[in-house]
């Protein structure tokens, strides 16, 4: 199996908020792109309505989590969270103690169980 960490997050966004939310969902995919290397894929898909976002995140090992988390918290976790509310968050692979407690407990949690990666 992999060390990958990775996740799909799905956001309800706030009435009224969508195109703040794809600005700040513009420069979030900038920010990761240009300065974490440890961030595999940071892809962001909208429903039809533009209500709802879901993320799917894959990074290196935990320590790549880690690096996002610190960047997330200290540059967007505040509008973000003014934005939009997080509706489901399920995180997959096998993250360190450290990334379940920053991550918190409204998280479920996918251990590997079966399959392959190519």
């Amino acid at each position: 199996m992999t060390e990958n960490v990775y996740w799909v997050l799905e956001v309800a966004i706030k009435p009224g908020c969508f195109e703040d939310f794809k600005a700040l969902a513009s420069r979030m995919v900038e920010v990761t792109q240009k300065n974490e290397v440890g961030t595999l894929n940071y892809e962001w898909a909208i429903s039809d309505d533009q209500k709802s976002c879901h993320v799917y995140e894959r990074y290196q090992d935990s320590a790549a989590v880690i690096v996002h988390l610190k960047s997330f918290g200290e540059h967007f976790a505040t509008r973000f969270a003014e934005l939009g509310t997080t509706t489901r968050f399920v995180v997959y692979g096998t993250p360190s103690a450290q990334v379940k407690d920053a991550l918190g407990e409204s998280v479920v949690y996918m251990g590997p169980f079966m399959g392959f990666s190519r």
